[in-house]
């Protein structure tokens, strides 16, 4: 049945009153909107190819390790400028914030996904520039630490992601990758730093393990 000539709702109010605020699976520090069943995401997010599928109504183990990652060991980020890529539902994001780093930018191409990092942000108590954009054709970030999770389940946007990360190692940003070792994920250009069991979207009602990576 074809809904394209249906109005959406304005995203804020759809995630207010559609996904309910809860912690996240192993980082009870945080909260969340969080889509479930009922949730009839397809009204926000449309059907139409041109939207991107809602990414960010769901924590995933790469932003759930590299929270994890973070909250624990908040040194990372204390002090330092952070941009998160592909932020999504603001995850990791939030933990480096929490965690106490200077100035946090997460940065999603999804406009709906901007929405949910600002509801996540203000119920978690901290500030986040929240930005809709595609940054990996472009020159690298103005920051001191780009991390990203969970961006290599498309061998496309892998190899995109790669070059990208590559750019902005030379140019002197450190890079944190969370994965949890997805096929197009390309460990022999990375070293692992951590690992922690954390759930997954498909598979919160069992711990899945994952790693937070830099490269090598």
């Amino acid at each position: 049945m074809k809904r394209s000539g249906m109005r959406r709702p304005d995203p804020a109010a759809f995630i207010k009153a559609n996904l309910p605020i809860s912690t996240v699976p192993s980082i009870p520090e945080i909260l969340l909107h969080t889509a479930g069943p009922a949730s009839g995401l397809w009204r926000l997010a449309g059907r139409e190819e041109a939207y991107p599928p809602p990414y960010w109504a769901y924590p995933w183990a790469g932003g759930a390790v590299l929270a994890r990652h973070l909250l624990d060991r908040p040194e990372t980020v204390a002090g330092r400028r952070i941009v998160d890529l592909g932020a999504g539902s603001g995850l990791v994001a939030i933990a480096a914030a929490k965690a106490g780093a200077e100035a946090v930018t997460a940065i999603d191409i999804d406009a709906n996904a901007i929405a949910a990092i600002g509801l996540n942000a203000a119920i978690n108590g901290v500030s986040i520039a929240a930005v809709a954009a595609d940054i990996i054709e472009a020159s690298p970030p103005e920051t001191d630490l780009l991390v990203v999770g969970d961006l290599f389940y498309d061998p496309t946007l892998a190899l995109k992601v790669m070059t990208f990360l590559r750019r902005c190692q030379a140019s002197g940003i450190e890079v944190l990758i969370g994965d949890p070792e997805r096929i197009y994920l390309p460990q022999d250009e990375l070293r692992r730093i951590a690992t922690h069991a954390v759930a997954d979207f498909g598979a919160a009602d069992r711990a899945a393990q994952a790693s937070v990576f830099v490269l090598s």
